[in-house]
Formats: C-alpha cells, sequence, structure tokens
C-alpha cells in the first residue's frame, strides 16, 4: 500500500516538475526490483512450459539456467538486469534446502537400509566434482594467458 501511494505522490509531483526528495530513487528502486523479479519468473515460467512439452523427463531447473544462460550470451538480457535478485537467491540458497533436509529425515528409514551406497557415491561424486572442477580452471587460466599473450 505504501508504495503505492508512493507511487502516485511522485507521478503527481513528476507531471507538475516538482521535484520531491525521495520520490525518483524510491520509486526506482522498487520497479527495478519487480523488473528482476519478474524477469527470473518469467524464465523459470518459460522452463516449466519446456519441461511440460518435451517428450522425455528433464530438469525444468536445468532448463531455465539454459534458458537465461542463452539470454545472456545472446545479449537479450544484461547481468544488470538480474543481478541483484540472483545475488539475493544465491546468498539465501541455504533455506531452499530446508524442505530437502526435512524430507530426508521423514524417509530415514528408508533410507537407512541403504546409507553405505549413499555415502560411496557421494564421496565418489565429490572427487569427480573436486577434479573437474580444477581441470576446468587450469584450462581457463591457459586460456586467459593465451589471450593476453596474443594482444
Amino acid at each position: 500500500m505504501y508504495h503505492k501511494t508512493l507511487a502516485l505522490e511522485c507521478q503527481y509531483f513528476s507531471e507538475r516538475n516538482v521535484v520531491v526528495h525521495g520520490c525518483d530513487k524510491g520509486l526506482n528502486e522498487f520497479m527495478k526490483i519487480i523488473r528482476q523479479i519478474g524477469i527470473i519468473f518469467t524464465i523459470c515460467w518459460l522452463s516449466q512450459i519446456i519441461e511440460s512439452v518435451l517428450p522425455f523427463a528433464f530438469p525444468a531447473s536445468v532448463t531455465g539456467m539454459a534458458l537465461l544462460f542463452i539470454c545472456l550470451a545472446a545479449g537479450i538480457l544484461k547481468i544488470e538486469h538480474v543481478q541483484e535478485k540472483a545475488d539475493f537467491l544465491l546468498e539465501n540458497m541455504a533455506f531452499f534446502f530446508i524442505p530437502a533436509g526435512v524430507s530426508i529425515v521423514n524417509y530415514f528409514g528408508l533410507l537407512k537400509s541403504s546409507a553405505v551406497q549413499i555415502v560411496i557415491i557421494c564421496v565418489i561424486s565429490t572427487i569427480i566434482t573436486f577434479a573437474v572442477t580444477a581441470y576446468s580452471v587450469m584450462l581457463t587460466i591457459r586460456w586467459m594467458n593465451r589471450r593476453k599473450q596474443d594482444e
């Protein structure tokens, strides 16, 4: 309600070329947040649609990340269009894992019989992830050094 009132007041004064302290900044920040959330939700919604159309199972979250990457790489979106809300989501990512943790606790009886296999899989996948990440960083550093030498 406050933002709606603020927006109407700011619109009234801006139409009359009257400068009111805080109107432009507060309204612009609010609209920037709404726009960034809208962009992220639109990409999520489009990925849900794509998932429902695909003839095979593929996670909508991965499709959404690919869509966002394509939009950023193609220049359709700029990083500034989603930076603040993406940073907010990354900073609060731990909250998104709470439902999964609760589910594990709820189904602990079922998982107990496979605990050894689950731990082995986690350890192996962690080692593979470390190795792939290290190799990717090494390749990126080599690629960046070659670019610097070519310039």
